[in-house]
């Protein structure tokens, strides 16, 4: 589960003043967790907790993927090489960095412009704020493979309206940044067009209070349009006797 790049070459770190700029490193494998990223960011998120400088953190991907999820194909290389222990500790690692951002008290700005997928979801949308814009695209892929929705998607998905979470999570189906911003999952919508200019006035905070912020991301925030026949419409605004025959086809 080697990489030729390193964990600061794999995660780029900027600081200003009181503000401190992750990037995801990857964008040949559109920003795939490899072991090495996930260590960075929990070595660095636990640096930040107590570090009185910093306000807040931001955290975006290079190239066209925010992140597309974890690197589940090096994992299973180093199963088929006999070595499992290192796949455990990475989904431990990944876990644990997931329960960090969703309990951390600094908040997190993540810059959703690209694929945010399966792992990519978990270092987003458990944050305090998660901008789409129109090339966002989310999915959660594993239950394609027969897994799970994991990084705690079964907490985020069962809090979106009606019975749309667990659409989602049971078909893998795709959102664009207007369906995630209907349903909750991104709190803003920004034009990518206009990243640049949010990125820079969010340079300029000095606060963690999360109304400062928001106040700050909505100057450059629109309301998308929805399309017409976005699932969103009438998965989560379906009776639920409709639903509960969607996820229970078989029953009498």
């Amino acid at each position: 589960m080697a990489s030729a790049q390193s964990q600061e070459d794999q995660v780029l770190e900027e600081e200003t003043s009181f503000v401190r700029i992750l990037t995801l490193n990857r964008p040949r494998q559109l920003n795939a967790l490899s072991a090495q990223m996930i260590s960075r960011l929990l070595e660095l998120f636990q640096r930040y907790e107590t570090d009185s400088n910093v306000k807040l953190l931001i955290l975006k991907g290079k190239g066209r993927a925010f992140c597309a999820g974890g690197d589940v194909a090096a994992v299973v290389r180093g199963i088929n090489e006999g070595d499992w222990i290192s796949g455990a500790k990475f989904f431990s690692k990944e876990f644990i960095l997931n329960y960090l951002m969703a309990t951390y008290t600094k908040p997190q700005v993540s810059i959703l412009n690209g694929i945010v997928m399966g792992g990519g979801a978990g270092v987003s949308i458990h944050g305090r704020f998660r901008v789409a814009t129109e090339n966002s695209v989310f999915a959660m892929p594993e239950t394609a493979l027969g897994l799970f929705p994991d990084i705690g998607a079964s907490y985020f998905l069962s809090r979106l309206p009606g019975f749309f979470g667990e659409y989602v999570g049971l078909t893998g189906a795709r959102l664009d940044g207007a369906e995630m911003r209907a349903c909750g999952l991104a709190t803003h919508f920004v034009p990518s067009s206009r990243l640049a200019l949010l990125e820079e006035a969010l340079y300029k905070v000095n606060s963690s209070d999360p109304a400062v912020i928001s106040a700050v991301i909505d100057k450059f925030s629109l309301e998308p349009y929805l399309k017409d026949h976005s699932a969103y419409h009438w998965r989560a605004r379906a009776p639920t006797e409709q639903m509960l025959g969607f996820l229970m086809p078989f029953s009498p």
